[in-house]
């Protein structure tokens, strides 16, 4: 996770001591800050082979997965915490994954680009897509292969009948809880069965 802002705010919904598993950790910054300042243990789950050699170095368990295949592998909440951090955007499968997070889970959070962010918008209307800090990549190259906005996921978590114990955005490391889908550049739930 290359934004420290984001990471510490995030970092500070994870209660002192939990069980974590990060899907789509990266090079296992989050998990590794986790450890050394909030108490943590858990795994972190990655397919690339360069992230997963980044959690070895960085002594980050780290477990080699390819994530639109579920997490069949875990039990039913096995984790205190399960992250999802920019992941959600990249699956194929994001409605079944977003399911299995608070299953393995006993509380999910999430957070991923709001694309309704009010920059985004002003983008669209002027006839091109966004590249911002939190899309910070031109439409033919994005590894994204799906945005989505605050409130598209407060939807899709009702569809399947997941409870929303908070919902707000971040900005610059800063929470937003008053119009969050126009003024935040990321979305962040915490969400359980």
């Amino acid at each position: 996770m290359s934004d420290p802002h984001l990471m510490q705010a995030l970092a500070r919904l994870v209660p002192l001591g939990s069980r974590v598993l990060d899907l789509g950790c990266g090079d296992g910054a989050m998990l590794a800050h986790l450890k050394a300042h909030r108490g943590c243990t858990g795994y972190g789950v990655e397919i690339d082979d360069a992230n997963v050699l980044a959690c070895v170095k960085r002594g980050v368990n780290v477990i080699q997965l390819n994530l639109d295949e579920g997490l069949s592998t875990f039990e039913d909440a096995s984790f205190d915490v399960v992250l999802q951090i920019d992941t959600l955007q990249h699956l194929r499968n994001a409605e079944v994954m977003l399911r299995e997070t608070v299953r393995v889970g006993r509380v999910g959070i999430v957070a991923f680009p709001n694309f309704a962010h009010w920059p985004n918008r002003l983008s669209v209307l002027q006839g091109r897509m966004p590249v911002t800090k939190r899309l910070p990549y031109q439409w033919f190259d994005t590894p994204n292969i799906r945005v989505g906005t605050h409130a598209d996921l407060g939807v899709l978590a009702a569809k399947n009948g997941l409870t929303v114990q908070d919902s707000f955005g971040l900005h610059n490391g800063e929470m937003v809880r008053w119009l969050p889908n126009w003024r935040a550049g990321t979305s962040v739930y915490k969400l359980s069965r």
